[in-house]
């Protein structure tokens, strides 16, 4: 099984079967139509890059083009059973805004985020350099994320906001699965939330 198709597994399995779904950022929509085969879910997705819709399209899978910068007021509340938002919040200016709408027009939300604290991204700073890993491949200079944030982080701001975790574990760079020590271990972190 491919990395990719592994990790579109781990997240359909945190998404009830027949779900209305809003994938944020949702890139070529490879994990809309894994949904939509594999779980029944249907829904949209959110994309601003012209040839990532136009592969959306080419899946048969719905969806808008738009900037996630200009907000989500365009659907209402509980527009959604649950709101995606994978490797997309390191790349807005406003996080936290954009974090308290996933959870306004979804009843459930499910974020994922490089995690910087993992331990391969430790040593690199503490030798002087920014990490560059699969999780973060960019270097400093070129990267698209606007925000590095940790497990132990995304617990704190979740709770500010008055957000309940019901899930929480970290993926490795291999995309297994990690539940011990994940602020140090994962690469990833993955966040399945509420409102309180």
């Amino acid at each position: 099984m491919s990395n990719d198709r592994a990790i579109h597994q781990i997240i359909a399995d945190l998404i009830p079967t027949g779900s209305r779904v809003l994938d944020l950022g949702c890139g070529d929509g490879a994990l809309l139509a894994y949904l939509r085969d594999h779980r029944q879910c249907t829904g949209y997705g959110v994309e601003l890059d012209d040839a990532k819709v136009l592969e959306c399209v080419r899946r048969g899978v719905n969806v808008i083009q738009r900037n996630l910068e200009e907000g989500l007021s365009l659907f209402e509340d509980n527009s959604f059973d649950v709101v995606l938002q994978l490797d997309t919040l390191q790349h807005l200016r406003n996080t936290e805004a954009m974090l308290r709408e996933t959870a306004r027009i979804g009843r459930l939300g499910l974020v994922s985020f490089p995690n910087f604290a993992h331990w391969q991204h430790r040593l690199s700073v503490l030798r002087g350099r920014m990490p560059v890993t699969k999780a973060l491949p960019y270097q400093w200079y070129n990267t698209p994320n606007i925000r590095v944030a940790t497990f132990a982080d995304f617990e704190v701001l979740a709770r500010k906001n008055g957000l309940r975790t019901l899930a929480s574990f970290g993926l490795n760079s291999q995309g297994d699965v990690v539940h011990n020590w994940p602020n140090l271990m994962a690469s990833t972190a993955v966040f399945k939330f509420e409102r309180s």
